[in-house]
């Protein structure tokens, strides 16, 4: 993920109260087990960090099992990891863009996938927290591509418009199942990108700037 999105002015969007220590922005290359500010919905909105990599509740240490970034909205319902978290514990994701990679042959060609108007790209999320000290982690739902997607790879976040924000935090009854689904054909755009972000410790703006011909 990247996310130049100032954090006062997100918790503003989203009318939400801002923890007090949130991660540092611009980031231009989040990462599995970084922090990444999210929305939830707690008595109230809050704008909080957590951990990217869910941990289910049965781990005794953090690499007990697979880093669970993401979750198949097809069955994230019936996974014992997840089905209570997305019953419960939905969040929002909000970010500048993410990067999705297209294998050719031994390579992995990074791509960066960003809203097509400018907004801030809001996906769907769920989380819980670990452990005695309550580490608050994150999944990001996926399902199937779509159309401008495929190319590059079978499977794609789902993104939650302004109108649904509140559907999917609960808010407004039931009906957030029906917003797993492929975000519109021309709702995001992408760009092939250096492969330099394929390094967790790269940094910098440049890293989602077009790939130069």
């Amino acid at each position: 993920m990247a996310n130049t999105l100032p954090h006062d002015a997100v918790a503003k969007l989203f009318d939400a109260v801002p923890a007090n220590a949130l991660p540092q922005l611009p980031d231009y290359n989040i990462c599995p087990t970084q922090d990444v500010a999210v929305v939830t919905q707690e008595e109230g909105r809050r704008y909080r960090p957590m951990r990217w990599g869910f941990v289910p509740v049965w781990y005794k240490k953090l690499n007990d099992g697979p880093l669970l970034i993401n979750a198949r909205s097809e069955t994230v319902a019936e996974k014992p990891a997840f089905r209570k978290a997305v019953r419960e514990r939905r969040c929002l994701v909000p970010v500048s863009g993410f990067y999705e990679w297209y294998r050719e042959g031994d390579e992995k060609l990074p791509h960066y996938f960003h809203r097509a108007d400018g907004e801030p790209l809001v996906m769907a999320g769920i989380w819980q927290e670990w452990g005695e000290d309550g580490l608050p982690t994150l999944a990001v739902l996926t399902t199937e591509a779509n159309a401008l997607m495929a190319p590059i790879h079978n499977r794609i976040p789902v993104v939650i418009e302004r109108d649904d924000w509140g559907k999917w935090l609960g808010e407004e009854g039931h009906g957030a199942a029906t917003l797993m689904q492929a975000p519109g054909e021309d709702v995001l755009t992408y760009h092939r990108v250096d492969k330099a972000v394929n390094s967790n410790r790269a940094s910098g703006p440049a890293l989602i700037e077009p790939l130069a011909a």
